[in-house]
């Protein structure tokens, strides 16, 4: 077979028909065309195709030169029985244009350089936080996790945790953020942020424009009103709610006023909200608060406290009595809202009834707490038991029934089973075992004081201080009355002694005094005579007066304290029972200094009582205590005493 080379160039016919030969003209019969299969009629080639054959042609020769392409004929009339001629297959372009192939290369072109154009900067941002991000004007784009966290934590927290400035009515406080339980959460605000690997509308929002997020805190609810309460407490001027009370035995009122409060909701939301804005003085809103009393009603209630005072009550329980004076009414008496805008009397009766139950009540039924008595130098256990009592709820809403209505003063105590205070279990715990302080004071025999000192000791005879618990002579004794036994002595008033009833109790004070003074118990409360007494020691004595001068010393220990007395007719004894603490307790005193003259004076009035004139001096006492053969404790106290005038009585 030859190939194309040896064949030489072959044009390509323009129409795939123009190299069929036609038949030659002035034949009877239809020329067979060279090339046309047998039966194919050359007549299909129109009737100028013998024209158009070349001279000399034939089957052997070349087919005449095609003539130019026509255009279709779709416009004639059909042939060949009304159908038209068979449909010409459309032409064939090798060659398209060049346009038409470029398209499709700038279009892949476009999508490759958009895909780079997003991709390069994806994976280029991937793994941190998107570029532009910020919070609270903290620019974090670009970073890992852990350094936005990391950055938040250093700048955010330093500006949103400062101080929040508050003013209300004219008052400024300010609100620490953590203290009230406002605080960043970095862990939720960077949760916000977009990280990863970026979407391509969050690469062109990086690349052209920026996102900003707001920080998210944590609020605990409960710390932010707890924080808003004690504002309030600083801004509110509450309202003055009208009373009525008694001052030197004397009622006294005053008047209702409206106050200014805070709004505490709508603070907690002003703070709040203020947290993420920047630090200004913020605003409190505050409410006007009106007092729950009129001054109608304390014009009533004053009326009603008048009456009170009037005179004594007395208290009865077959066939026994006991009398409340007036003083004791006027300082157990109070008045408080009845929540209707009134003030109704309340009175403490169980209060009112110490020291003076004891003489309402058969000892045989009364109650007993359990204690310790002193046999032979030795602790017994005396059990408690339950017994009958005043039943002091009655007597308190019958007081003050009486007061208000202006009723009778007498008064039938009823009574009540009352169980003891402190129960056996309770006394065995106390740790109580030795004695751990004593101290005994003499005086002269069968004079009216000393009624009075032996009346104090009785009641306060197998006390029990717990620890951490303050004793108080007037607490535990309350007021010396007639009604509880004691008798007029002499006692000093200013600078002369006269007679009052519980005259010469300074005695036991100052005996009690020097048992806690050595027993090592923290000292509260005492007071010297203004005057040296010879009988006591130096600097260390104490006076009482009721209600205003009283001796109190706290057990300072981790044990229960048993106060025991005992007293003859020339002597008083204090001890207090424990468990010791100290190898030693020991008084130093100075010498006496910065002494002052008496004077001599002369009085005719019938109350006179002699006084042998005594010099003033100053005297320092130092208590030591040592444990362990080590000092570890010294006090030291200075008592300056007046001088004692020489009074001679000329009054007969």
């Amino acid at each position: 077979m030859r190939n194309a080379a040896e064949l030489g160039p072959i044009d390509p016919p323009t129409d795939p028909f123009a190299s069929v030969p036609l038949p030659a003209p002035g034949n009877g019969r239809k020329a067979q065309v060279a090339g046309l299969p047998p039966g194919v009629s050359p007549d299909i080639f129109g009737a100028n195709s013998q024209q158009d054959a070349q001279p000399g042609g034939g089957q052997g020769a070349l087919p005449p030169v095609a003539p130019p392409p026509q255009p279709w004929p779709m416009a004639e009339q059909p042939a060949f029985g009304g159908q038209g001629p068979p449909e010409r297959p459309p032409s064939f372009d090798p060659d398209p244009p060049r346009r038409g192939r470029l398209l499709p290369v700038i279009a892949t072109v476009v999508v490759l350089l958009a895909l780079l154009a997003y991709a390069v900067p994806a994976v280029m941002m991937s793994g941190s936080v998107l570029r532009g991000t910020n919070v609270g004007g903290v620019d974090i784009g670009g970073l890992t996790v852990t350094e936005a966290a990391d950055k938040l934590r250093d700048e955010l927290s330093a500006k949103i945790d400062k101080p929040i400035a508050v003013e209300a009515d004219g008052r400024r406080q300010s609100v620490n953020p953590a203290e009230s339980g406002m605080e960043l959460d970095v862990v939720s605000t960077i949760e916000q942020a977009p990280s990863g690997f970026p979407s391509p509308v969050e690469v062109w929002r990086a690349l052209v424009g920026s996102t900003d997020l707001e920080p998210k805190v944590t609020v605990d609810a409960a710390e932010l009103s707890r924080a808003v309460e004690k504002l309030a407490d600083t801004l509110d001027k509450t309202p003055r709610e009208g009373r009525v009370y008694f001052k030197d035995g004397k009622p006294a009122y005053v008047t209702p006023r409206e106050g200014r409060v805070l709004d505490q909701e709508a603070a907690v939301k002003a703070i709040r909200d203020a947290h993420l804005a920047p630090r200004t003085t913020l605003t409190l809103p505050m409410v006007t608060a009106e007092p729950k009393t009129t001054l109608d009603s304390v014009k009533e209630a004053l009326a009603v406290a008048r009456r009170a005072l009037a005179g004594p009550i007395v208290l009865t329980n077959a066939g026994r009595e006991v009398l409340l004076p007036v003083a004791t009414i006027a300082a157990h008496l109070t008045f408080v809202s009845d929540g209707a805008g009134g003030l109704e009397p309340r009175f403490d009766a169980k209060e009112a009834l110490a020291g003076v139950e004891s003489d309402l009540i058969d000892a045989s039924q009364a109650p007993r707490d359990a204690g310790y008595d002193v046999v032979n130098g030795r602790l017994r256990l005396v059990s408690a038991r339950k017994g009958r009592g005043v039943d002091d709820r009655k007597l308190a809403a019958a007081v003050a029934e009486t007061v208000a209505s202006g009723g009778s003063r007498t008064i039938a105590v009823e009574l009540a089973v009352v169980a003891p205070k402190v129960s056996d279990d309770e006394v065995k715990k106390l740790g109580i075992r030795e004695k751990v302080g004593e101290f005994t004071t003499e005086h002269p025999c069968c004079v009216p004081r000393v009624t009075n000192i032996h009346r104090m000791a009785d009641a306060v005879d197998g006390y029990l201080v717990r620890p951490g618990e303050t004793f108080s002579i007037n607490d535990v004794v309350g007021e010396r009355t007639a009604a509880k036994g004691y008798v007029p002595a002499g006692q000093i008033v200013g600078d002369r002694t006269e007679d009052g009833v519980g005259g010469g109790v300074s005695q036991f004070a100052t005996t009690m005094y020097n048992a806690a003074f050595f027993g090592g118990f923290e000292d509260v409360q005492h007071m010297a005579h203004s005057f040296y007494i010879s009988r006591y020691p130096a600097g260390r004595e104490a006076t009482v007066f009721w209600p205003s001068v009283d001796l109190k010393w706290r057990n300072d220990s981790d044990y229960g304290v048993l106060v025991k007395t005992a007293y003859t007719d020339r002597t008083i004894t204090v001890s207090l029972w424990s468990t010791k603490r100290y190898d030693k307790v020991e008084s130093i005193s100075s010498a006496k200094r910065a002494f002052t003259p008496f004077t001599r004076e002369t009085s005719s009035d019938p109350k006179c009582q002699r006084m042998i004139g005594g010099q003033g001096f100053t005297v320092d006492v130092t208590r030591v205590i040592t444990q362990g053969g080590k000092e570890i404790k010294r006090e030291k106290k200075t008592t300056i005493y007046r001088p004692q005038k020489d009074l001679t009585c000329t009054g007969g």
